[in-house]
Parts: structure tokens; C-alpha cells; sequence
């Protein structure tokens, strides 16, 4: 068959529904054969962020495609999942292989850009080659440290006769496709410096996620007793009304209330956590003084930022490996108690000031008590920061979607478009004005497939986090301020009902409408950053003399 066809069979041998992108001259060719499952978006950068959303909430590959003269625009989605470990399947077409050499329009070396950020940049010569790269592509994506792998397809790969010669290995197209569990003599090791610890705390990154092993976190904290966080990426691996959760800890959405048990700890079991500066605020919690168990998929990142005792496998499958050695010693459980209160009556207290423009504190809480079975997508900023910190989730599972490998702006919109197409869930997306200029031209792809999304644009007529950051190194604030635009009116001309919230009063009745009236917009009206400071660790050690500002 043609490589095209052979293309999309081949795809949905791995029981691919979705395709993201949008064509170009040198993809021409399968475009007819990809009717069926394309998703076309308004930007190549755009396109990828929905696949890896998708991949995140569907724990499948997102596969998206782009043309030879979109494939720059791609890197910084590619990145992202890069950075993220997200499985996406990256296919670019390309022209004839020499052309570059004769200054073919649109012709670059699509290899040298994609290879530093993928796990393997595939070219693709003959379309009888086709069954064995996307076979390759597919294994590698969900194995082992999952993450983007690229297929680079000539044009005329796609209108030559090619034949299957390989048979899919279709347990791939699910990930973790394979659960390696760490070895038994580190299992036992890890096991004894828990037992051993007075005072030990269990930290979850996004990896927990990705295993799936939130049952696991919970019976191990259950059963020793132990108090359990996650960082920003991580947020869902327990539910945060359970009795042992202490929310998010580190730079991003921790707070001095989560952040002490981690100061107070003398065991530290990360699981599934790179450890990177945003998620420790710069290793400071856990402090390096701690013993540290670390937990991973990735040989790469056990004990890279800590002196560790090391277990790599997958999350789920040697958590059950270490509950079972507990058992197996007859472990009396601590009695824990982990006491919120003072900290709920500080956020209360906070939620009730009142100013010219919305509090994001009540408007948080406001959207706590409305949320269900939603996901919420978030960008860098008031978004992220406030939900991550401030918004307890009642239930374990992939309900959050935070860029924080990169933590580039514009990734909310598209993300969302992904989100909701991988999870069949309603999908809250919290961006900023800033962010919006990124992406707002896929308000139309949300629209056009009716996505039941709702778009939350932090309207703060600035880059607010900029200008916070600014005030705390003690700068001039610079180069941060743009003109206020009417969201509403932007929203409804793309075809989304359009909604404001420019006072606290008004939060409740909007918030019910605009999530009964999807596709929508929301323009919530706050002050930037450095007017009302959210919980970023760094900026409250600063503020310690203003307690309006100490969470």
C-alpha cells in the first residue's frame, strides 16, 4: 500500500484516535488518509502542547504532526515534553533529503533540531522501513523514562508502495508499558531506614503519576503512618482531604505550612521526582542534611541531586515490592496526625480580604467547591501557583496538568483542547493575559470542535510574576505592562460564550454558568503578582514582614 495509508495503519495498530497538527505542502499526501483522526490546530508549537496534554491524562502516546516548514515551530512543545517525560509521538514530513543542499524552500536538517529533546530522531528512507520506526518510535516513547520520540518522513516515503514486515508490539501503546522493579537488597535497604526513622515524610512527583501508583502511595502512608506531599507536577498522587496529606511542598504551590514537615522530617522517600529547582526551591526542601530515599524510573535522575538510597524501577510496581517486605516484618503503624487547621483558618482569613478587584484566593476556594470530575490545566502564573497551593482535591488521579518541566507561557489553551479530547472530562484552563497572546489563535480550534472547555484568563494587564520577581531582587519594575484588552469581546468573536468577573461578589454566579455554557471564556479581573503576592516559597521568606502575604 502507499506509505501514507501504511502510515495511518500502522498507527492505529497502537490504537492512535487522535492526530494534532496541521498540513503543509510536504504532508499533503496523507492528508486525505488522516481525515479520520485529525485534530487540525492553528500552530505547530500549539499542536504539540494538545498531544502532550492528551498523553498525560489518556497514559497514552500523543502523536502529532507537523510539515518541513513548520518543524521549528514545534521545538518548543517538543521541549516541554521533553523536559515533562511526556510520551508524544512527533512525525514531521520533509522534502527530498538533499534538497537542503540545493536550497530547496523549506528544506533544514530537522535531525540536528530534534535529536538534543527526543529520545530518538528517526529518519525514514523507504516506506518499507515505515513498520519498523514506528514500531522503534512507540517503544521508546512509553519505555522505561517515558518521553518524545521523533519520525522524520520524506514526502515521497508517503507516495511509494510500502509493506508491513514487522507486526506492532502493542503493548506499547499504553505506558508504563513494562513495570522494572528495583532491586531486592535496595528494596530491604530502603525498607530498614524507614522503619529506623521517628519522623518520616513521602514525596511525590509527577513520575507517580505517570505509574499510576496513587493506591500504592496511599496504602505504604496508611500502613507506617507517614505524612505524604507532592510538588506542583505531582499534585493528585493522594487525595488532599485525606487525613495524611500536606499539599504541595516546594518553590512552586508550596507553603510554609507544607515545606515544614519536610524541615522537621529526618527520612525523605522522593518517588517519581526529579528533584529540579522549582519543585525543591532550589533543594532547599528537602534540605541535603536529610536522609533521602529516591525512587525512579530513570537511572539518570535517582540521587542526582541528593546522597540517596537509590531504587530505580517503576513506581507502582516496587512500591507494592516494598508494602509487601513491610508487611513481612509485622510494622505497628505511627499514629500521625496532620493538623491543618491553623493553616485553613490563615487561608480563610486571606480569602476574605477585600479589594478593587477579585481575590484569587476566594476565587480558588470558590472553584474548590464546584469542581467534580473536571481537570484542570494550568500556565506558569496566578493560575497555576494558587491551584496548586491552595485548591484541595478530594480525589487521587491525573486531574492536574501543570508545564513545569519548561514552564514556558501559552501552554494552557492548547493543553486543554488535549485534555479533554484524552480524558472525556470537562477541562478548566487557567492562563494569564499574558499567556493568552501565546496561543489565543486556538480559541478557534476550541470552538470549531465544541470542546467542553472552560478558559479562565487571569487579567492582570501585565507579566505579572516578572514584575513580582522584579520588586523582590529590589529592581525597578520594567518592561512588564501591556494594554488591558476585552477578553470577553475576543472570546465571543471566536465563536465562546464570553464571561467577567471583576468583583468577589460576583465569582459564584458566573463560575456556574460559564461551566453549564461550554465552550466559554472567563476574564477574571486581579491585581499582578507584586500587589498581591501568591504562595511562592522564595517570595514569603521576603515577605515575612507583611503577614497579609505569609500562607
Amino acid at each position: 500500500m502507499k506509505g501514507s495509508t501504511l502510515l495511518l495503519e500502522l498507527l492505529k495498530d497502537y490504537d492512535v484516535d487522535r492526530v494534532f497538527g496541521l498540513p503543509g505542502e510536504t504532508s499533503i499526501p496523507y492528508y486525505p488518509e488522516f481525515a479520520e483522526l485529525q485534530v487540525i490546530t492553528r500552530d505547530e508549537r500549539n499542536a504539540v502542547y494538545m498531544a502532550d496534554a492528551y498523553a498525560r491524562v489518556s497514559f497514552k502516546p500523543g502523536v502529532v504532526e507537523g510539515p518541513s516548514v513548520g518543524s521549528p515551530y514545534m521545538l518548543p512543545g517538543v521541549i516541554e515534553a521533553y523536559k515533562s517525560s511526556s510520551p508524544v509521538i512527533v512525525i514531521t514530513t520533509d522534502t527530498d533529503l538533499y534538497g537542503e543542499r540545493m536550497n530547496m524552500l523549506t528544506s533544514l536538517d530537522q535531525t540536528a533540531l530534534f535529536k538534543p529533546y527526543t529520545k530518538e530522531s528517526i529518519t525514514v528512507t523507504k516506506a518499507d522501513d515505515l513498520s519498523h520506526a514506528v514500531r522503534r518510535a512507540f517503544r521508546l516513547a512509553t519505555g522505561g523514562r517515558p518521553g518524545p520520540v521523533h519520525l522524520r518522513i520524506p514526502h515521497h516515503v508517503l507516495e511509494e508502495e510500502g509493506s508491513i514486515y514487522l507486526p506492532p508490539q502493542r503493548e506499547f501503546s499504553r505506558y508504563p508499558a513494562q513495570r522494572p522493579v528495583a532491586d531486592r537488597d535496595a528494596v530491604r535497604l530502603a525498607v530498614s531506614a524507614l522503619l529506623d526513622s521517628s519522623n518520616p515524610v513521602i514525596i511525590c512527583g509527577q513520575g507517580a503519576l505517570y505509574s499510576r501508583a496513587w493506591d500504592e502511595v496511599v496504602e505504604l502512608a496508611e500502613l507506617m503512618g507517614i505524612p505524604v506531599g507532592t510538588t506542583i507536577t505531582g499534585k493528585g498522587c493522594i487525595s488532599e482531604l485525606h487525613p495524611l496529606s500536606i499539599g504541595v511542598v516546594g518553590g512552586r504551590g508550596g507553603t510554609s505550612f507544607s515545606n515544614s514537615f519536610l524541615e522537621e522530617a529526618d527520612l525523605i522517600f522522593l518517588v517519581g521526582s526529579n528533584t529540579d529547582s522549582a519543585n525543591t526551591d532550589r533543594w532547599r526542601y528537602p534540605p541535603r542534611t536529610k536522609t533521602v530515599i529516591h525512587l525512579d524510573v530513570s537511572e539518570a535522575e535517582v540521587g542526582n541531586n541528593y546522597n540517596s538510597i537509590n531504587l530505580i524501577g517503576d513506581a507502582k510496581a516496587t512500591l507494592r515490592e516494598i508494602i509487601r517486605e513491610v508487611r513481612s516484618r509485622g510494622v505497628k503503624r505511627r499514629e500521625v496526625k496532620v493538623n491543618r487547621d491553623e493553616f485553613e483558618a490563615r487561608v480563610r482569613e486571606i480569602a476574605s480580604m477585600s479589594g478593587e478587584r477579585v481575590n484569587p484566593v476566594r476565587f480558588v476556594k470558590e472553584l474548590e467547591r464546584r469542581v467534580r470530575d473536571q481537570v484542570i490545566v494550568a500556565d506558569p502564573g496566578v493560575g497555576a501557583i494558587y491551584v496548586s497551593a491552595l485548591f484541595r482535591t478530594g480525589k487521587a488521579g491525573r486531574n492536574f496538568v501543570f508545564n513545569y518541566g519548561l514552564g514556558g507561557l501559552g501552554y494552557a489553551i492548547p493543553a486543554s483542547v488535549g485534555a479533554q479530547l484524552g480524558s472525556g472530562r470537562q477541562v478548566l484552563a487557567m492562563t494569564g493575559d499574558g499567556s493568552f497572546g501565546f496561543s489565543a489563535g486556538e480559541l478557534e480550534t476550541i470552538a470549531r470542535l465544541k470542546s467542553d472547555v472552560v478558559l479562565f484568563v487571569f487579567n492582570n494587564s501585565s507579566f505579572g510574576w516578572i514584575r513580582a520577581e522584579m520588586r523582590i531582587q529590589g529592581r525597578d519594575v520594567r518592561g512588564t505592562d501591556f494594554s488591558s484588552l476585552d477578553y470577553v469581546k475576543i472570546a465571543e468573536g471566536f465563536g465562546l460564550r464570553g464571561y467577567r468577573i471583576s468583583t468577589d461578589q460576583e465569582i459564584g454566579d458566573v463560575l456556574d454558568e460559564a461551566m453549564e455554557s461550554t465552550p466559554s471564556l472567563v476574564e477574571v479581573v486581579v491585581d499582578p503578582e507584586d500587589k498581591f503576592y501568591p504562595p511562592v516559597a522564595h517570595w514569603a521568606r521576603a515577605l515575612l514582614h507583611d503577614v497579609k502575604h505569609v500562607y
